[in-house]
């Protein structure tokens, strides 16, 4: 008996099973439509497990964008594409799609920055990753700081909370530092910034947007594990190293200085300023707060290596066998992308990503594999689209969403996997964002079909949804999720699962101890692979597109994708 074949029987007798103990009951196997079946039978972990290991291999050198790295993982999906029988579909008939990016990298012998008391007095010099990191965003070789520190709060403006952080001050010039979280819900208000959800207002790329926009030649994030969700070296490895931008357009505002800053060294900052972190966090968090001048200013020089480059979107398809829904696709998408070669930990400096996200990389292959083999053809356009530089701030999809092969108004759904765990079967699942599109009720029959569940965002404080591709797509208007194993693991318990979380989040995530695992089971790879085809699957196939529910933030920019 094929593996596949076992391990879709044995999910649907998991289901029963779980209905015996009082759980939710599950459709019985004949719900599973005969083409999906037939499809699903074919998914094998073995697969999987060869392009998670192949891709996270030293080989590959950790696939920084822009790297020999790099080149051999899209040369190797693009392969493999091939292979499985689909059409290129990047530019010019080939399976790529450049995305054009400066990459910045700090050059700390050259850098010398310091924190200077406005009213005269001795500086505290900072340490590079010890203290902070920071990136010149304009793009230069060499800037020099000398800018006065003022701090902005969660530097949020939110019209539609009736929130606004600066409250008219003028930081043009200044150099702003902020918390790297949203203003926090109270009793009276616990839906205000969704709760314990996190919102885009609370991610650091609002933050030196939003700064960016309000003319600041710097912004200066301040760093603790509860409001970040990661530990400093997470920060350190993530922005200790070449940071990739799309290039700049003329006239359009970037920062000389986008900085993280540590919680000791804030706590210093503001202690020799007169004033508490504490107690100005506490103050942050009504509406009522204004911008606190902190008495020092920001001096000194950043220098950095600027280096032109190209990554590139991979990009498979399979063509519609509908004339008219033909012309309208389902995106799958998964980043290629990792950190590269940085700083060493144990001896070991290569930043494998084999969990983030060889691992999601390996699904979209294999589901692009069961897709070519299954019948009937999908009656919309299946494009897989493996998207670069999402380590950077979501590049690849970035760039894809301003420059899509298919107008965003035609693209039906985007399914998106990243960071898919291998820890064995599990009894759930989890699709950040889709209870928001009307998708919803078709996601929650198929999963309960297959013995499953969707559990809601277990970490909601997070903003896991503004941390992966599929909000890049979310942003055009379109229809975008991720799609992913839960954490109950069957014959293990909690316990066990939470453990496995923590040691991932705080040791792994990040470090080079992201490595390919002989031991993993890949069987919850095989069970995403199987949820993810018949998602699809009815996405390809239904009368109507999905969209975004009513009021939904997202639902303007669909409606002018479609053009009303």
């Amino acid at each position: 008996m094929p593996g596949a074949r076992w391990l879709l029987m044995a999910t649907v007798a998991v289901a029963v099973a779980g209905s015996a103990e009082g759980k939710a009951k599950s459709s019985k196997p004949s719900a599973i439509p005969p083409a999906v079946r037939r499809a699903m039978d074919r998914a094998e972990p073995n697969e999987i497990k060869a392009h998670t290991r192949f891709l996270s291999d030293d080989a590959l050198e950790g696939r920084g964008p822009g790297t020999r790295g790099d080149d051999l993982a899209v040369s190797y999906i693009a392969s493999r594409l091939e292979a499985a029988g689909l059409e290129p579909a990047g530019e010019n008939g080939t399976w790529y799609q450049p995305v054009p990016l400066i990459g910045i990298l700090t050059d700390p012998q050259k850098t010398s920055l310091s924190l200077t008391p406005l009213a005269g007095g001795n500086a505290m010099p900072l340490r590079y990753l010890e203290d902070y990191t920071a990136t010149d965003q304009t793009q230069s070789a060499s800037n020099t700081l000398d800018s006065e520190l003022i701090f902005v709060g969660h530097g949020v403006v939110a019209p539609e909370y009736n929130w606004d952080d600066y409250k008219g001050v003028d930081v043009r010039g200044k150099t702003i530092v902020m918390l790297v979280d949203d203003p926090p819900a109270s009793a009276t208000e616990p839906e205000l910034f969704k709760g314990k959800a996190r919102t885009y207002y609370g991610r650091w790329t609002y933050k030196y947007e939003i700064a960016a926009q309000k003319g600041a030649t710097g912004a200066i994030l301040v760093h603790t594990k509860d409001a970040a969700g990661y530990v400093w070296d997470v920060v350190r490895n993530s922005w200790g190293r070449e940071r990739s931008y799309l290039k700049v357009k003329q006239g359009e505002p970037a920062l000389r200085i986008a900085s993280w800053l540590t919680e000791p060294a804030a706590q210093s900052l503001m202690k020799a300023g007169g004033h508490d972190l504490a107690a100005l966090t506490s103050k942050a968090h009504t509406r009522e707060f204004r911008p606190v001048p902190l008495n020092y200013k920001i001096t000194g020089s950043i220098a950095s290596t600027v280096r032109p480059f190209n990554t590139r979107n991979v990009l498979g398809r399979i063509r519609g066998s509908d004339r008219a829904l033909g012309e309208e696709a389902v995106l799958y998408t998964a980043h290629h992308d990792h950190l590269g070669i940085g700083k060493a930990v144990n001896g070991d400096a290569i930043y494998n990503g084999a969990v983030d996200n060889a691992t999601g990389v390996a699904v979209v292959l294999e589901m692009a594999r069961m897709w070519k083999l299954a019948s009937p053809a999908p009656k919309r356009t299946l494009i897989f689209n493996f998207v670069a530089a999402e380590e950077q701030g979501l590049l690849g999809s970035a760039w894809y969403g301003q420059n899509p092969t298919i107008p965003a108004g035609r693209i039906a759904l985007n399914l998106n996997f990243d960071s898919v765990g291998q820890l064995g079967r599990v009894r759930n699942a989890t699709m950040n964002g889709v209870e928001r599109t009307t998708f919803h009720p078709t996601a929650l029959r198929v999963t309960k079909a297959l013995g499953m569940r969707i559990d809601p965002d277990e970490h909601p404080e997070q903003g896991y949804y503004y941390r992966s591709d599929h909000f890049s797509l979310g942003k055009v208007g379109v229809p975008a999720f991720s799609v992913d194993a839960g954490s109950e693991v069957i014959g293990q318990t909690k316990e066990w699962a939470d453990a496995q979380e923590v040691d991932y989040r705080d040791n792994r995530y990040h470090a080079p101890g992201d490595e390919f695992d002989e031991k993993w089971d890949f069987t919850s790879g095989v069970q995403v692979a199987q949820l993810g085809f018949w998602l699809g699957w009815e996405a390809a196939n239904a009368l109507e597109m999905p969209t975004w529910k009513a009021g939904d933030e997202f639902m303007a920019a669909r409606q002018r994708s479609l053009g009303k």
